[in-house]
């Protein structure tokens, strides 16, 4: 039976939902959706758990943090980040993530699903999600960050998988731009134009 998914876009008002789905580990090693968003200089070791999660509440009250959180019977069961790709500094400086235009890119670099949630197409209601709102915010190229496993291994392990997988992101018509032999990859698709004028919603109901 499919899961009856409602999907809203964070809002200040909304951070004890994702407070709540993180939980005490703060999603994944205190990390609070922190690890791209570090600038020049800083060690993640030094900024994970109590720290991130106050840089990171203070970018969701100032509304400098976009993302949309997945419901199913009103409880918080995924995350996905998203934003223009410089508003994730650390993207730069990964040199196999590296492009030369960077000022017209948005990124989906990170999901989160809960644990008891996963593969059971969250993720992909999220994305397809993600996509319809920044095709309405004026995006054209769209970036992710997908992970492909070492060569023997038949799976990616669900701590390695944050920022998906070479299929999940395929599937939704993204295409490999810079293929390493493991680890993470360079995907890309362009956007349409929406067919009317920017409408935003507070939030979608998928079933």
């Amino acid at each position: 039976m499919s899961l009856d998914i409602e999907i809203q876009e964070l809002t200040p008002k909304l951070w004890p939902a994702l407070e709540t789905l993180f939980g005490k580990n703060g999603a994944c090693a205190g990390c609070w959706c922190m690890f791209w968003r570090l600038e020049e200089g800083e060690r993640f070791a030094d900024v994970k758990g109590a720290p991130a999660k106050q840089r990171m509440k203070a970018l969701v009250d100032e509304g400098k943090a976009q993302g949309l959180l997945a419901f199913v019977d009103g409880h918080p069961v995924g995350w996905l980040t998203l934003g223009p790709r410089r508003s994730f500094p650390r993207l730069d400086r990964a040199p196999s993530l590296r492009c030369d235009d960077a000022d017209d890119v948005w990124s989906v670099p990170c999901f989160f699903i809960h644990k008891d949630f996963r593969g059971q197409g969250v993720a992909t209601v999220l994305l397809k999600a993600a996509l319809d709102v920044m095709r309405q915010r004026g995006a054209r190229t769209v970036e992710g960050y997908p992970v492909k496993p070492p060569k023997g291994s038949a799976r990616t392990s669900n701590a390695s998988a944050y920022t998906g997988t070479v299929p999940f992101f395929e599937k939704q018509g993204f295409e490999l731009v810079a293929e390493r032999p493991q680890g993470k990859q360079r995907v890309r698709k362009a956007l349409a134009s929406p067919a009317r004028a920017p409408r935003r919603a507070a939030s979608k109901r998928i079933r």
